[in-house]
């Protein structure tokens, strides 16, 4: 009987997992947008270059001369034009579909495995790859966020049981991989291990002077310079019997009673991880980039102007996202009006997410990512603190008809946003100037022309085989990278009013100008001096204006 009780547990079990993964296959297939982002179109312009020529450091795009370029995400640039070439933006779109839906599989397989709670894992991860929908599209960072949600479980897994070493083979081979995927984000592998770390000193400080080891270490080394005055051996042996009874009843103490909302461990297995990282920071020379390129292009992009200008590496303001809000007050209660403790490197972990969070709004990703599995890790000591016998018995006799009912809406509102986006184009013709790119190679002599452009369209321009002024690859236009012209501020005080642009044309001695057709530059171009700029082309959307020499 209870072999078939068993069974039917299982069975149950199964179909309830099965149910889950579709519905969130289902949800995260919803939240992969149709419409391409401006970032796509370079992508798949490089890696088809790269395929051609490899890699040989320089811009091929712009018609700025002699800029170098980093290829910062080579391998990712060249996965996606195989399957662009493969089957063009339908190819590109399937493939953003399968890697959000490997992202929402893999983040609640991890969630899952770590905190043992299948429904709470469930929720969670349909909440996190909600906050995430607005980062899912034909990015690098998509197959990192798959990536990085794996070296969590690595790493935790391998500080549990370090004999298995073919976790921390997982680690290092992960850091190869997002070295050649998406180098910007590569030194965050390290940053994931440090709250470990940092608990693992912490544990050690403490333990020396709690159990005061410092003094039982002076002690002996007394003993032993005394060892031929016997009285002074025995007083000195007394005082340390004394020591080691105090040292005995703090242990039981800390052991039973755990009074901090904090919980310490002291994981002896950490200095395995850290020679995994330091063997991790050697992966950066596994690349066919420039050695210095792996430890550099972080910081070159932080020290330059771009991240002030580019609206994802703007601070998060908590007003204007209000959902990662909610999460942040959510935690904060779980700490404060509940008897749940958080592991001191969680603390970390979360409180370094948040910093970074409220730092740039593209780092709300990682705090989403990690901070789901802290948030479910600390849910499901809740539920095992107040949740009782009868409660849990009730809990496990209606967690199917429960899941049933969450699936249900889920699926709807999944529904929804799909019906939502059929109608929606690949390349959207208000944002990308597809009209005008087909005049300009049917019109224009485009490899004798110096075209000024917005911004936000030079990837779909260079896509097209026309020479940009700018695109959205921010570094290749900054001098921290080019060592040359700042064009990235050029172009932002032109576009922002804050230059006559009429300065900048002459300074790179533009020959067109395209723009949107409601930009300022436009519009005080039609007003002001309209005999100085020949229009010669317009549609809804864009205009295109020759320079009167």
């Amino acid at each position: 009987m209870k072999k078939i009780l068993n069974s039917l547990k299982k069975k149950k079990n199964l179909i309830l997992e099965i149910i889950i993964l579709i519905v969130i296959a289902l949800f995260s297939f919803s939240l992969a947008p149709k419409t391409l982002q401006n970032d796509t179109y370079y992508t798949v312009s490089i890696g088809n270059l790269i395929l051609e020529n490899g890699i040989d450091g320089k811009d091929h795009f712009s018609w700025h001369e002699n800029l170098p370029y980093t290829y910062p995400h080579w391998l990712y640039d060249v996965i996606m034009s195989l399957i662009y070439n493969l089957g063009e933006w339908d190819a590109i779109y399937i493939s953003v579909c399968v890697m959000s839906i490997l992202l929402g599989i893999t983040l609640y397989e991890v969630n899952k495995k770590l905190n043992k709670n299948q429904a709470i894992s469930f929720l969670v991860t349909i909440g996190s790859m909600y906050l995430l929908k607005d980062y899912i599209a034909a990015r690098a960072q998509l197959m990192t966020f798959i990536i990085y949600v794996i070296v969590i479980y690595l790493m935790e897994k391998f500080l549990e049981n370090p004999k298995k070493i073919y976790y921390g083979i997982g680690i290092i081979l992960a850091s190869i991989l997002i070295a050649n995927l998406h180098v910007a984000v590569w030194p965050f592998i390290f940053v994931l291990s440090l709250p470990y770390i940092a608990e693992y000193v912490i544990c050690h400080i403490s333990d020396i002077l709690i159990y005061q080891k410092i003094g039982i270490w002076y002690k002996k080394l007394l003993r032993q310079f005394h060892k031929k005055d016997e009285k002074k051996v025995e007083k000195i042996n007394q005082s340390l019997e004394k020591i080691y009874i105090a040292n005995e009843k703090r242990k039981k103490a800390r052991e039973a009673e755990e009074p901090y909302k904090i919980r310490m461990q002291r994981n002896k297995n950490v200095k395995w991880l850290i020679l995994v990282m330091i063997i991790c920071a050697f992966t950066g020379l596994l690349t066919p980039l420039d050695n210095d390129t792996p430890y550099t292009y972080l910081y070159y992009t932080m020290e330059g102007n771009t991240v002030n200008n580019i609206n994802e590496h703007l601070p998060l303001t908590l007003i204007q996202n209000i959902p990662i809000m909610c999460t942040i007050i959510i935690v904060l209660s779980l700490l404060i009006f509940t008897k749940v403790k958080i592991r001191l490197s969680d603390l970390f972990m979360i409180s370094g997410l948040t910093y970074l969070m409220f730092s740039s709004r593209r780092q709300s990703t990682m705090f989403i990512l990690i901070g789901s599995i802290i948030l479910n890790r600390m849910i499901t000591e809740a539920i095992q603190i107040y949740g009782g016998v009868k409660l849990k018995k009730l809990y496990y006799q209606f967690i199917g008809t429960l899941s049933v009912i969450a699936g249900c809406g889920i699926i709807l509102l999944s529904i929804n946003y799909i019906d939502k986006k059929k109608d929606d184009v690949y390349v959207s013709t208000s944002t990308y100037p597809v009209e005008a790119a087909d005049w300009i190679l049917e019109n224009l002599d485009v490899d004798n022309i110096r075209l000024f452009n917005e911004y936000n369209y030079g990837s779909y321009l260079l896509y097209r085989g026309i020479p940009v002024f700018i695109d959205s690859r921010a570094d290749l236009y900054s001098p921290e990278f080019n060592g040359e012209e700042d064009i990235f501020m050029d172009f932002i005080n032109t576009s922002n009013i804050g230059r006559y642009y009429g300065t900048t044309f002459e300074k790179y001695d533009i020959t067109h100008v395209i723009l949107y057709k409601n930009s300022k530059i436009s519009m005080l171009i039609d007003e002001t001096e309209p005999e100085n700029y020949d229009k010669i082309y317009a549609d809804k959307n864009f205009v295109i204006y020759e320079v009167v020499k």
